[in-house]
């Protein structure tokens, strides 16, 4: 890259400066396990919404046919609960990475318990959100803010998981959703446990959409193979600034 330079008393002379390129280093930070989780969260996720949907709005068109002429619906309420079971499976494997993986896996990197944590979840939000600063350092793996939020969406796939198999313990024998039949009389029944079911539905819908465009977002804006690192584990560290 090279820059032209014009000195201000005399306009006839210029000088070109030949920038040096930046220079990166690989850097292997997601470890397969991760990235498998998150394909995989990525596809139940999707499924759980549409059916979930489905399920809470069915679309009238279907019903055009006597009932035993179709089966539908019972296709929708199978996926939905074949997908959660593999939902469930895979956030308990995430826990037990999140003890065993490395430093970006870990747990402690969802927590702003240091004060360079704090001050980069102000620096992320003034430059990503508000736009009133350029930015600073950027983590390799997630920063700060994106962390918090990470372990906020956990605490919610509890939530919804808890919910979830509520309302299947009073149509299932199975052991697993048995465990959870005391939940619908701690919520008021299952109205209740259906209302905040439902709700997190949409938490989820949006926390996908925002997910994809930060993600493109921070690509297009850092230049890092943020896309391609979920796919192939590695991200680009700049190790020397431009001079």
């Amino acid at each position: 890259m090279s820059v032209t330079l014009v000195e201000p008393k005399k306009a006839s002379k210029v000088r070109t400066v030949y920038a040096r390129p930046a220079e990166y280093r690989r850097v292997y930070v997601w470890e397969l396990p991760v990235r498998v989780y998150h394909w995989i969260n990525a596809v139940t996720l999707v499924l759980l919404c549409v059916t979930g949907y489905l399920i809470g709005a069915p679309i009238r068109a279907f019903y055009a046919a006597e009932a035993y002429q179709q089966y539908w619906f019972g296709w929708v309420r199978f996926i939905h609960f074949v997908a959660a079971f593999i939902y469930v499976f895979n956030f308990l494997a995430r826990l037990y990475w999140g003890f065993v993986g490395n430093k970006y896996a870990k747990w402690n990197a969802f927590f702003p318990l240091k004060k360079t944590q704090r001050q980069e979840i102000i620096d992320v939000i003034k430059a990503d959100v508000l736009e009133t600063k350029l930015h600073g350092p950027i983590s390799t793996g997630h920063n700060a803010l994106a962390g918090l939020i990470y372990f906020f969406t956990f605490l919610a796939f509890v939530a919804q998981t808890v919910t979830g198999f509520a309302l299947y313990s009073s149509m299932s024998t199975s052991r697993l959703p048995r465990l959870f039949n005391w939940i619908v009389p701690l919520m008021g029944g299952e109205f209740g446990v259906r209302f905040w079911h439902h709700t997190f539905l949409w938490f989820f819908v949006t926390f996908v959409i925002v997910h994809v465009y930060l993600a493109f977002y921070h690509d297009y804006i850092e230049g890092r193979g943020t896309i391609s690192s979920i796919v192939g584990g590695w991200k680009f560290e700049r190790e020397k600034s431009d001079k």
